[in-house]
């Protein structure tokens, strides 16, 4: 039976779930169903959904989580989204959307539900507060929705990992944001102004990966076997065909 380091895990298995949070997060639909919902504006679903595991809490305790993005777009959109049902039945909303989600378009895979749910009860939750948030969140009974939430609360875990991680190289939430996607990202996560040079960011940012990787690959080492982490790896990718292609 094939098998895998956990370092090897992390890069055959981490960018993928990403990707597939990605491509749900910006689907119209979703934005749709937060307009049916009372949303109007798909970033203020966003905000409130995502970050309403938080509680009530201050625009900028959202904003520390989050991390990247400008602060005062978090706070207008915080507001604005929460202002609509609150804090945690926004992240209830979002769940029930990113679950109805879930069923259209990723497979019932049992198996991948099963490895995937051993790694998020291996990880350590001290420092990662949407992932703890997330985590603690009631779960769909099973199927597609239920191994949705179980890969939107994984890519919970990589994001604040690497929220550690760029935080301890040095970098601040601009410079985060610049070294991860240029301009054009800044831009996206509402930064404003004149930017430095993202070339010059480059060595920080490939450290920063490095300790999130090594961060992330802990937990597999904890969570699953070297043929499970092969198999888990195999069972993500097929998940990410389906979704991504």
């Amino acid at each position: 039976m094939p098998e895998l380091s956990a370092a090897e895990t992390v890069r055959a298995a981490d960018k993928v779930i990403h990707d597939i949070g990605g491509k749900w997060m910006l689907d119209p639909a979703l934005s749709l169903h937060g307009k049916e919902l009372g949303y109007a504006n798909p970033f203020a679903f966003y905000f409130a959904g995502r970050g309403g595991v938080l509680g009530d809490v201050d625009a900028e305790v959202v904003s520390a989580a989050f991390g990247w993005f400008e602060p005062g777009f978090v706070r207008a959109m915080w507001d604005e989204g929460v202002a609509v049902a609150g804090a945690r039945e926004g992240a209830r909303r979002y769940a029930v959307a990113f679950a109805s989600w879930g069923e259209k378009h990723l497979p019932d895979d049992p198996r991948l539900l099963e490895l995937a749910e051993r790694v998020l009860g291996a990880a350590e939750g001290s420092g990662l507060p949407l992932f703890g948030g997330w985590r603690a969140e009631p779960l769909p009974d099973g199927g597609p929705a239920r191994l949705l939430q179980v890969l939107h609360v994984l890519r919970e875990l990589r994001g604040g990992l690497h929220l550690i991680a760029t935080t301890a190289v040095g970098l601040s939430p601009l410079e985060a944001a610049l070294a991860h996607g240029g301009e054009g990202r800044a831009k996206f996560l509402a930064w404003r102004g004149d930017f430095p040079d993202p070339a010059a960011l480059t060595p920080r940012r490939l450290e920063a990966e490095e300790i999130t990787d090594r961060l992330a690959a802990a937990v597999y080492e904890r969570a699953l076997t070297p043929s499970e982490r092969a198999e888990f790896a195999d069972l993500v990718g097929k998940a990410g065909s389906a979704v991504l292609s």
